[in-house]
């Protein structure tokens, strides 16, 4: 039940100039001609030359390098005004909620945190794969049923202690039109996507309240700003996760203590969206689950609140709502998103064609 793949492979392997990505461009930019320690090595480097400040070479490059230099600065006070000061986070006395952690991207988080020694509870109805993780204890729980979450988490409680980090990453996918979902799948969708994160904050947020430390991720998707065709039921609950992280980030604001991240990547290398193919590499790569749990765990062990959004498209996605009707309905036709899940599987097909090549 979680938003992430199966850490086993399903998919073979990408030929070499698929890794070109617009996000690989963007990387490397970022690390070069966009890095404010790069680009004055450039007027440095002239003045080594013995080029004079009032040489063009010199000065241009230099006011380049003043430039790059603000926008950086301009990007750090941003994040500090934005999401305030970091908070402390010691390994040694966080334990961790992952739901949808049995597999792929809540899996590897708590696989990390686990060898690294931090307590680790994962709550799933599928059991993990490969077995047990050190300090990683497996709560069989579904999450869309508020009594279950209720009676897992005293147990919790009383068997790890007070939880300071829950990150909300439990999903599934239908991948149906309208008319042909049923009333049960409709209700197991949103219990499981929306109505879990609003059972395990009311369960784990009052222990953080009362430490004055805590991290609550939200994982949503870049799909929460767009909707395609068979995907109603999952970018509503997507985008309904996206208006509860805004609503509980205003509540917990005087709180320093307590910080929220909202999670919006794109399509995961996962059996969720098995037999989905990206409409395009370049513009929107599939993500790799690691890649993903990097920068969570990233942002949790720096204390930080905030927004990811990986591939790069997803962090504009939402400049389409401003756009004319006539240009966002050319743009949906040119992206492909509304004809991309015609070849949907998802993972009860993925599990099945496992089963019979056993």
């Amino acid at each position: 039940m979680s938003d992430s793949p199966s850490l086993s492979s399903f998919q073979s392997d990408k030929p070499l100039l698929d890794h070109l990505t617009i996000d690989l461009i963007l990387a490397i930019l970022n690390h070069t001609f966009l890095n404010p320690v790069f680009a004055w090595l450039i007027p440095l480097a002239y003045r080594a030359q013995t080029f004079q400040y009032h040489h063009p070479p010199f000065y241009l490059s230099a006011a380049y390098a003043a430039f790059v230099t603000v926008l950086w600065i301009s990007k750090q006070v941003n994040r500090r005004l934005a999401y305030g000061a970091k908070r402390e986070f010691d390994w040694m006395e966080e334990v961790v909620v992952i739901t949808g952690g049995a597999s792929g991207l809540g899996l590897l988080i708590a696989e990390v945190y686990g060898m690294r020694g931090v307590t680790v509870a994962v709550l799933d109805v599928r059991e993990p794969e490969g077995g047990e993780a050190r300090n990683v204890e497996f709560y069989k729980c579904d999450v869309g049923d508020r009594k279950q979450v209720e009676a897992v988490a005293k147990d919790i409680e009383r068997d790890l202690g007070t939880p300071t980090v829950l990150i909300n990453n439990a999903a599934i996918v239908n991948g149906k039109k309208i008319l042909d979902l049923s009333a049960e799948e409709i209700e197991t969708n949103f219990k499981t996507n929306l109505l879990s994160s609003f059972y395990t904050i009311k369960q784990f947020l009052p222990g953080m309240l009362k430490l004055n430390r805590g991290s609550i991720i939200t994982v949503s998707s870049v799909l929460s700003s767009i909707a395609p065709a068979q995907l109603s039921d999952y970018a509503a609950s997507k985008a309904a996760l996206k208006s509860l992280h805004s609503s509980l980030t205003a509540e917990l604001a005087h709180l320093p203590g307590i910080k929220t991240l909202l999670v919006t990547p794109g399509q995961l290398s996962t059996p969720l969206f098995y037999g989905v193919e990206t409409p395009s590499n370049f513009f929107a790569p599939v993500l790799e689950p690691v890649d993903v749990a990097k920068e969570i765990i990233a942002a949790i062990d720096g204390g930080l609140g905030g927004h990811i959004s990986m591939p790069v498209y997803s962090r504009w996605i939402g400049v389409m709502e401003v756009l004319p009707a006539s240009v966002q309905k050319f743009l949906r036709w040119a992206s492909g998103a509304d004809r991309a899940m015609a070849g949907f599987k998802g993972r009860k097909v993925l599990d099945q064609e496992e089963r019979e090549a056993l």
